[in-house]
Parts: structure tokens; C-alpha cells; sequence
């Protein structure tokens, strides 16, 4: 045990030592790795974001049902009658003009003044629809051909185009993962290539002292996961920032957007971050020391 502490501490400062060796190179790779990674970040972050909006607003699928101006109330409850016959239709409810007011002051919240510009209430009465969302494109058929139904309003478009920009944001998400790995990749085999050739004349004492591969190798290898890690770390730390300072722009002028608890966000986007700078690390350290053939 005490053997193996010593062993650590001497490959530490032995880690140390590869890392003031150009110094300035290690730093630039560094900086260049943590912000490939909290790029990164964004990304994955904002894709997340992306799918807890569309599973919300496929959860809450509802379809607003616009009547003709001229209908009566007898009229209008035979049409909410059929309305809510209708398979897949989950409920029915009035939202008198006043109600849609109000709606919308809360919705644009200290936008709200605006409202008050108008002489009358420039909101309409309408049905308000709940539905199946596995339904949503039937029912819609159905609703513009009940007599009285003057317009109708639903998410799905807004759906399609969040759906778009989303398998858009993970085409582009999985472009960014293959460039920053194999990046990362390259400059982490570069740095260890770089540092073996430089202690090449220590290596070759150690290997005529008997020094086994892997006792010689080890430094290389903490150095390659110290910059991957660290350059993880330093990313998630801007990640943190960026995500609080993009939830405070985003639920002053936006609240009804179901946004994720920032906590959950946070933590997932971290542990892909820090797991790929792992997996990285090890990998280019891997790839570093075999083609310098260190055991050769």
C-alpha cells in the first residue's frame, strides 16, 4: 500500500513535469478543448430543451374551435354536443371573451399593457378542445365540417416546426460530437506523441532499468485525461452560467414555455460532458502512446 502511494506521487509530478513542458501548447490545447465542449453543451442542452417542449405540448394537445358570430345557444350546444361525441375528444369547455382576455394578460405578462391600448376586447369566444394527441389529425377533420365552426386552431403546426428544428438540433448535435471528439482526439495523441519524443532519452533509461510499459506510460496518460477533464470541468462551469443566464432571459418574456427544472438540465448535460471527456482523454492518450510505441 505505501508502495503504491509512493508510485502515485511520483507519477504526479512526473504528470506535472510533461505539463510544463510546453507550456504554452498544453494551455492553448486546453482552452481549445473546453470550449469544443461547452459548445457542446449548448447543444445538448438546447436539444434537450427542444424535446421537453414538444412531449409538453403533445401531453397538453388541445384544439381551439372558433363559432360563427350568428349562432345561437341552441345552435352552439348542439355543436359542443358533437363536438365532444367525437372519438378521441377528451373534454369541451366555453372560454368566454373574458376569460381569453385574461389569458392572454397572463401570458404576456408585464407585456400586458398593451392590451389596455384597445377600445374593446379584441378576443373571441371559442371551444376549447382537449384531445387525444395520437388523434389530433382526425379530429381536426372532423371539426371544419361541423356546421357553426368558423375557424379552428391547433399546435400542430407549432409541433412540426419544433419537431424539425429538433431533428435538425440532433443532425447537427452528432456533427459537433464527431468534429470536437476527433479534434479532441488529434490533439490529445499530438501533445503525448510530442511529449514522448521529447523524454525519448528518460524512456529509454527507465526500459534499461526494467521499467515495465505500463509504469512508463501512466504519466502520459494522466496528462492526456488532466486536459480532457480539466477542459470538461471548465465547460460545465461556463454550462451552469449560460443555462441560468438563458432560463433568466427566457421566463420573464416567455413563462408559458415549459422549460425543464434547470437543476435536472444541468446535471444531465454534465455527465455527457464529463463522460466524453473521459472516454476522450483515455482515448487519445491510448492512440498517442501507441504511435510513439512506447513498448517497442
Amino acid at each position: 500500500m505505501k508502495k503504491s502511494l509512493v508510485n502515485l506521487g511520483y507519477f504526479i509530478r512526473e504528470a506535472f513535469t510533461l505539463l510544463r513542458l510546453n507550456g504554452i501548447s498544453h494551455l492553448l490545447s486546453f482552452v481549445s478543448i473546453a470550449l469544443a465542449f461547452f459548445l457542446l453543451s449548448l447543444v445538448v442542452s438546447t436539444w434537450w430543451v427542444s424535446l421537453q417542449i414538444i412531449d409538453t405540448l403533445q401531453q397538453e394537445a388541445e384544439i381551439s374551435v372558433f363559432i360563427s358570430e350568428d349562432i345561437n345557444q341552441t345552435d352552439q350546444e348542439a355543436l359542443t354536443a358533437s363536438i365532444a361525441a367525437i372519438p378521441g375528444v377528451l373534454g369541451v369547455r366555453m372560454v368566454s371573451e373574458t376569460e381569453a382576455f385574461e389569458q392572454m394578460a397572463a401570458i404576456l405578462g408585464e407585456e400586458a399593457e398593451v392590451l389596455t391600448y384597445f377600445d374593446e376586447n379584441p378576443f373571441d369566444a371559442y371551444l376549447e378542445t382537449s384531445v387525444d394527441p395520437n388523434q389530433a389529425a382526425v379530429i381536426y377533420q372532423e371539426l371544419i365540417l361541423l356546421p357553426g365552426v368558423r375557424h379552428i386552431r391547433d399546435n400542430r403546426e407549432v409541433l412540426h416546426q419544433i419537431q424539425s428544428l429538433t431533428n435538425l438540433q440532433r443532425v447537427l448535435g452528432l456533427l459537433f460530437i464527431a468534429a470536437a471528439g476527433t479534434a479532441t482526439l488529434v490533439v490529445i495523441s499530438h501533445l503525448i506523441r510530442q511529449g514522448v519524443y521529447q523524454n525519448r532519452d528518460q524512456i529509454h533509461t527507465l526500459k534499461l532499468l526494467g521499467a515495465p510499459p505500463a509504469f512508463i506510460a501512466l504519466p502520459f496518460l494522466m496528462v492526456g485525461l488532466g486536459l480532457t477533464l480539466g477542459g470538461g470541468l471548465l465547460a460545465t462551469l461556463f454550462t451552469r452560467w449560460a443555462l441560468h443566464l438563458g432560463y433568466q432571459q427566457l421566463a420573464a418574456p416567455l413563462p408559458f414555455i415549459p422549460l425543464p427544472p434547470l437543476t435536472v438540465l444541468f446535471r444531465n448535460t454534465s455527465l455527457v460532458i464529463l463522460s466524453l471527456s473521459l472516454l476522450l482523454g483515455i482515448a487519445g492518450s491510448a492512440m498517442g502512446l501507441k504511435a510513439s510505441r512506447i513498448q517497442s
